[in-house]
């Protein structure tokens, strides 16, 4: 059966790795910094980008290498990389192909620590953002470009707040302002949503979340579709599209092809100048999570959609949020993109507000107070005073976060349980 062919299900378990006869049947760690070659001409074609191989682990290794080739089969992309969070691979994802004096389109509703890197950070290195509502019109949408906007960027559902992007209406936006769309998967995964297949261009992942899926190892992933022609848009990106002085006048573009040149630049440039690399061994545990993605996701899913529907029922809850949940806001537009299932973390207040949902969550013994989200185990947070405290009233609400917001991450775990210790934990407040 031709690797092309084979189903979600099968590239989470043998995607990207094929051992030939007497080779190692689990994805090997190449725990080195360095690699051995024979001439300084054989290493000299390395850093040329005439020839493909490794060198130094800070660029790329192995097995970095070979656990991005299966993500980018999850995802149906070109061509994938490992980077040491999700953070970074939002960062370089995005300054890639954005510099000072350049914009970016975004959704308001994103993880508080995206928005600061967005809204602080990539501000102060003269990268400006507009953020707009995950709900905009089309009319608002193209308000918000200007001529020198490289990107749009959001969240297939965005954490905390739940909301599902109309990812096929920023597609036919951002491309009709000549830009990519970028789009942070990490709560849908490949298995629930594949927004290649809706008009996106470029995807990441915080690994550290669903992929892994154990709490075990930070990381994340760029893929990129491949299909973005950035020689049609030669005077907006001329990071791709001109000669890179730092690689003998290399131009991405011509040498690698829509379906190399936006990786091979971000590895190239940014990896070795920035040195964001996830571990060959994070790599492998990494590689390990994946192998059972598509069998906890559905599990995750399912108990999500349990205890939504405990909490929208009950007393002492003000408002749930589930966009699997029938009535919910999201729920005809995650049917569209997710038919099989969102995620497994449900948004709630408690009656009583920010006090109150403080005292609930003491009182829970199976669902722990993490920094954390998408794990095997039950976490919950209270954004409005951990991910998102650096943002005001404002900003809380843009994101979708209100005081009283419990984020509830559903895990592997029996769902009766799960319901029972929730049940408790309202009975003491």
């Amino acid at each position: 059966m031709s690797e092309k062919k084979t189903r979600i299900e099968t590239k989470c378990v043998q995607g990207g790795y094929h051992p030939k006869s007497g080779e190692p049947r689990q994805i090997p760690i190449v725990q080195s910094t360095t690699f051995k070659y024979a001439t300084s001409e054989d290493m000299g074609k390395l850093f040329d980008l005439e020839a493909s191989g490794y060198f130094y682990s800070r660029l790329q290794n192995p097995t970095c290498d070979t656990v991005a080739a299966r993500i980018c089969e999850l995802e149906g992309g070109s061509a994938a990389m490992l980077t040491s969070s999700g953070q970074a691979a939002n960062f370089f994802a995005v300054f890639n192909i954005a510099s000072e004096g350049d914009h970016v389109v975004a959704s308001s509703a994103i993880y508080g620590g995206t928005y600061n890197l967005f809204a602080v950070t990539m501000k102060r290195m003269g990268i400006s953002f507009t953020f707009v509502s995950p709900d905009a019109t089309r009319e608002e949408l193209d308000a918000a470009f200007r001529p020198n906007t490289k990107a749009m960027f959001g969240e297939t559902i965005a954490n905390p707040a739940l909301n599902v992007l109309d990812i096929e209406l920023f597609a036919e936006v951002a491309h009709a302002h000549g830009v990519p769309l970028i789009i942070d998967n990490t709560f849908a995964t490949p298995i629930n949503c594949r927004p290649f297949e809706w008009g996106a261009d470029i995807v990441t992942h915080s690994t550290t979340k669903y992929m892994d899926g154990h709490g075990s190892a930070v990381g994340g992933c760029i893929v990129d579709s491949g299909k973005f022609d950035w020689m049609a848009h030669k005077d907006k990106f001329p990071g791709l599209t001109t000669p890179d002085d730092s690689y003998h006048g290399i131009t991405y573009a011509e040498k690698f092809g829509k379906e190399g040149a936006y990786i091979t630049k971000a590895t190239a440039q940014l990896m070795r100048d920035f040195g964001c690399t996830q571990s060959p061994q994070s790599a492998f545990i990494l590689g390990l999570g994946l192998e059972s993605l598509h069998v906890r996701v559905a599990r995750h899913c399912e108990n999500a959609l349990a205890v939504a529907k405990f909490l929208q029922s009950h007393e002492k809850v003000e408002w749930v949020t589930y966009p699997g949940l029938e009535g919910d806001k999201y729920y005809n537009r995650a049917k569209k993109y997710m038919p099989n299932g969102t995620c497994g973390v449900v948004s709630f207040g408690v009656k009583g507000g920010r006090e109150a949902a403080e005292k609930f969550m003491k009182e829970l013994k199976l669902g722990a107070i993490e920094t954390h989200v998408a794990d095997a185990r039950t976490c919950c947070l209270h954004p409005a005073s951990a991910t998102h405290r650096q943002m005001n009233d404002d900003e809380l609400r843009a994101a979708g976060v209100s005081p009283d917001l419990v984020r509830y991450s559903c895990g592997i775990e029996n769902k009766d349980d799960l319901i029972e210790d929730l049940e408790e934990a309202l009975a003491k407040i």
